[in-house]
């Protein structure tokens, strides 16, 4: 979902980074051959320990053995690693989960199984029947005497009346409203512009929850099953509010909790929350499976999105296929030249974008930019029948990623946003067959189609162009 206050007075955070030109009010500039040292790519396991250079070397090998030919091991990752500070992390189980009922299934396994505190960071919390189930579900373990923390940001519970958080408060949940809308309530710096987009829940600092879901019985209705319509895309919130919600989020334990675990706690300082219960916040993890996974999270406080520099390396280190699903899509120049360069030099490039939106403006904001992408080769499929949420990436068929980052300036300048990237080729099949099912419930936009659209679509697409940059 979009934050629902557009065209307000917005702070540009600058942009200065060391290793590329960049300016304020302005993304980093991303190239290839960034200059950063090209140490070896580390590894942490269990307990925190980094492996050895020899051991890291093994494991990223065997990757690398199990997927198609790719520089996303030789090139991408040194520079990821440089970016993003924290290393991959070992022995995590990683379970990929596809729309809201099997999200909230999941989730409310691990709350009802929690033993010492529960963490929440989620944008959007409504007041409705999925809502109050999590309400409810929280407040009993907060009476079993297990430690609820939550943050919710505060334009994307702006509807949401008081009342429901009071509820919370007064059974003992402790809750943070990230940046007041009210400059009178805020702690910190205030700017109503910056939003906290995240969606993680932590059980017991040993299970971890993120993606695209946000609380809401518009995700209650699963999108698998549905017939393949034939109207027209129309991305208007009337369209939407009758269709299924279509998201993708994961479900992770072992090592790279911890890291998740950071960025909550982060958050909570950085808001000013009331000192936090003392709980077991970072028990030893042990291994739980083998996938390699590294946690990204960005935040406008920082000099430039990680997340961004993280896709745009990625993309610049494709060797043979770059599948891209997407909700809110409005890509920057630099975004749009990666892509087109990526099919130049014959890397299929297959992008699933939504055929309608819950943001009229969105919706015709990023369709302006279709007409470049065609032209350029890239494959662009509209998903038909849903509401697309998903936020997911296969690049190679080995480097995966599902967040709650839309390929947009939002994301990438104004929110906290946090992804997950997976390494590996067991894991990218399933993230193929994911991306397979979408395909094919979508609808391709060809060049001759789009050169023969109507003009008022035409115009709607130049006006939301024009807000782009604050949508």
């Amino acid at each position: 979902m979009k934050w629902p206050m557009r065209g307000l007075r917005v702070r540009i955070p600058c942009l200065a980074l060391a290793l590329a030109s960049a300016s304020c009010s302005s993304l980093p500039i991303i190239v290839p051959d960034m200059a950063l040292p090209r140490a070896p790519v580390k590894l942490e396991g269990t307990h925190g320990r980094l492996l050895t250079p020899s051991q890291s070397k093994a494991i990223l090998d065997k990757l690398k053995a199990g997927g198609t030919p790719t520089s996303i091991f030789d090139r991408h990752l040194a520079v990821e690693q440089a970016l993003a500070g924290n290393p991959l992390t070992t022995g995590n189980a990683v379970v990929l989960l596809e729309d809201g009922p099997a999200t909230y299934k999941a989730m409310f396994a691990a709350i009802r199984g929690a033993r010492d505190h529960i963490d929440m960071e989620t944008y959007i919390l409504e007041d409705d029947e999925i809502g109050r189930q999590f309400a409810d579900a929280l407040i009993e373990k907060q009476q079993q005497g297990v430690q609820v923390n939550l943050i919710h940001d505060a334009v994307g519970t702006l509807a949401t009346p008081k009342e429901f958080f009071t509820r919370l408060s007064d059974a003992g949940i402790a809750v943070v409203n990230f940046n007041p809308v009210n400059p009178l309530k805020a702690k910190v710096g205030w700017d109503v512009n910056n939003r906290d987009h995240r969606k993680i829940l932590i059980v017991d600092g040993e299970t971890a929850f993120l993606g695209g879901i946000n609380i809401s019985a518009v995700y209650s209705g699963g999108s698998a099953g549905r017939a393949f319509g034939s109207g027209p895309a129309r991305g208007t919130k009337k369209d939407a509010q009758h269709l299924p919600w279509r998201d993708t989020d994961l479900q992770v334990s072992g090592p790279v909790v911890a890291d998740l675990q950071k960025f909550f706690i982060d958050t909570w300082n950085q808001q000013k929350g009331a000192p936090l219960a003392q709980r077991n916040y970072f028990p030893k993890l042990s291994a739980h499976g083998h996938e390699v996974v590294r946690a990204i999270a960005s935040s406008p406080d920082e000099p430039y999105s990680l997340i961004y520099a993280t896709f745009i390396s990625a993309i610049n280190s494709a060797e043979s296929e770059i599948l891209l699903t997407n909700a809110y899509f409005i890509p920057d120049p630099q975004l749009v030249d990666a892509l087109i360069a990526a099919v130049a030099r014959g890397v299929d490039v297959k992008m699933v974008l939504p055929s309608t939106s819950d943001s009229w403006l969105v919706f015709r904001a990023g369709r302006y930019h279709y007409d470049q992408l065609l032209r350029g080769g890239v494959k662009l499929y509209e998903r038909q029948d849903v509401l697309l949420h998903s936020k997911t990436a296969l690049i190679d068929g080995v480097w995966s990623t599902v967040g709650s980052t839309n390929l947009d300036w939002r994301s990438f300048l104004h929110n906290q946003e946090v992804n997950a990237v997976i390494l590996g080729a067991e894991f990218g099949q399933r993230m193929r067959i994911s991306f397979d099912r979408d395909l094919a419930a979508s609808r391709q936009i060809t060049l001759e189609a789009w050169e023969h659209r109507p003009i008022g679509d035409r115009l709607k697409e130049a006006f939301g162009r024009l807000w782009e940059y604050w949508l």
